[in-house]
């Protein structure tokens, strides 16, 4: 048998070396290291802490026009996975003719807030356009080849793991699908696929991704079946288990099943994680979902080769559930008005966070905004405060169109920036100069858009919240 190669995420080195920063910063008297001190309160802190990634589906006309969601991505997620960006009809929807806006959007915005980017997908029965559908077996395949060379070779060293190809297997008794994909090229075109983008993408992890797997049953024996022969040509490093779940019936046999993924030598993921809940729900069945959360959740965080989690979508409301499965929804962490459900605080309870979800100190301190009249005002407010640094919400409100803004202020005492999303410019020192980050710059007048950032307090006094200076850039 043939082990998967040695490959770690961008995420889990940055939360060992962070471990290693910790201690020597203890040592010298510094305090916790802020990705430390905060993962007792935020999912990402927490995964981060683990080793984990805690992922979410992401729209991206969500984060292009609401800066309330960008926020909570960015500081709450250490993994995106494009809800539909990276799909065949949304990448080439005609032969040849590729379009990549939406894709790289949200490739640069996990770049910009420090976050991993789970792929998604090459190979699918669904959205994927008819001209692909209508080609014979030998065009069809040449067609796969090129589709997936291309979408690699440009995602190459950004993107972590690929979804290479997506419910191969029927809900019937283990039997392939019969798609069009099978019926053109057989078998085959599963390997064929997983060829094409170990030899474009060497570095990726390479997943096989199904929903119904996370029992012990049919289903899933096929896959394992399909992943035993990829394992012996080492092309697969892992299967995602998408977890479409009901409340309630979180498998009793998934522990034991993902468990004989690993002994493949492969990494298992939870890739498209909702709990849905025939509507409307009441509060005794939102517990119930919270508790089958912290169940798959704590699976995962107990497993050494889970890579992690990423649940599929942010709102309920923005869930593809009620208009796949009617008179049933509410499947996710967030109420429509952002505001976090049970299952939220269970998922942080799972990954070693305080599942209570509030900040450990004093409620968040925010500056009177400075007066309107220039082309833009800023203003800071702290979220999270804890005894060595605190979490910064900063909001930027255009006061006439803009294409870049530029803020700036001074810290009056230690605070110091120690990671920041959505900003970037000269953010370490005493004197802060920041600009919009690629996607944020362009702001219609009246309209606002976010950062934030973490910093650090060597002498443990309290956060200030110095008054900003907005300019257009």
């Amino acid at each position: 048998m043939l082990l998967s190669r040695p490959h770690h995420s961008r995420q889990r080195r940055r939360a060992l070396i962070a471990g290693v920063v910790t201690v020597a910063t203890a040592a010298l008297g510094l305090g916790l290291s802020t990705q430390f001190a905060s993962a007792q309160t935020t999912l990402r802190g927490a995964a981060d802490e683990l080793g984990k990634d805690i992922g979410v589906a992401v729209s991206y006309d969500q984060l292009q026009n609401n800066a309330t969601y960008r926020n909570i991505v960015a500081t709450e997620f250490n993994s995106l996975t494009a809800e539909n960006a990276m799909k065949w009809d949304a990448t080439e929807p005609s032969d040849g003719q590729y379009t990549f806006t939406q894709a790289d959007a949200i490739v640069n915005f996990a770049e910009d807030n420090d976050q991993t980017v789970h792929g998604h997908t090459f190979v699918w029965h669904q959205q994927t356009p008819q001209w692909v559908q209508n080609l014979s077996g030998t065009a069809m395949q040449a067609a796969m080849v090129e589709h997936i060379n291309t979408v690699a070779n440009r995602y190459e060293g950004r993107v972590d793991s690929w979804d290479v190809v997506n419910e191969v297997v029927s809900d019937s008794n283990g039997a392939m699908r019969d798609s069009f994909w099978l019926r053109a090229m057989g078998e085959g075109y599963i390997t064929t696929a997983f060829q094409t983008a170990r030899a474009a993408d060497p570095n990726a992890d390479l997943y096989i991704n199904d929903y119904s797997i996370e029992a012990d049953n049919a289903k899933s024996d096929r896959i394992y079946t399909i992943a035993q022969g990829l394992v012996n040509q080492n092309l697969l490093d892992g299967v995602g288990f998408q977890s479409h779940l009901i409340l309630g019936q979180v498998p009793s046999t998934m522990e034991s099943n993902l468990q004989r993924f690993v002994d493949l030598g492969l990494k298992v993921r939870i890739t498209e994680l909702d709990i849905r809940i025939t509507m409307p729900a009441d509060s005794s069945e939102l517990a119930r979902q919270a508790q089958d959360y912290e169940r798959v959740v704590s699976l995962c965080a107990e497993l050494a080769d889970c890579s992690g989690v990423t649940v599929w979508g942010l709102r309920d409301g923005d869930s593809w559930v009620p208009g796949v499965f009617p008179g049933e929804g509410a499947p996710l962490l967030y109420n429509d008005d952002f505001s976090k459900k049970s299952a939220y605080d269970s998922v942080l309870d799972a990954l070693g966070g305080d599942g209570t979800g509030e900040p450990p100190t004093s409620d968040p301190v925010t500056t009177t905004p400075p007066p309107t009249g220039s082309g833009c005002t800023a203003t800071l407010s702290v979220q999270s405060p804890w005894n060595t640094g605190a979490t910064y919400s900063a909001t930027v409100r255009a006061n006439q169109a803009l294409t870049g803004w530029r803020v700036t202020w001074t810290w009056p005492g230690s605070e110091r920036i120690s990671n920041a999303w959505s900003v970037q410019g000269t953010l370490t020192g005493a004197t802060v100069t920041g600009t919009n980050a690629g996607y944020n710059g362009t702001v219609a007048a009246g309209q606002t858009t976010t950062f934030g950032f973490n910093i650090t307090k060597a002498d443990g006094s309290t956060a200030s919240v110095p008054t900003v200076t907005c300019t257009p850039a």
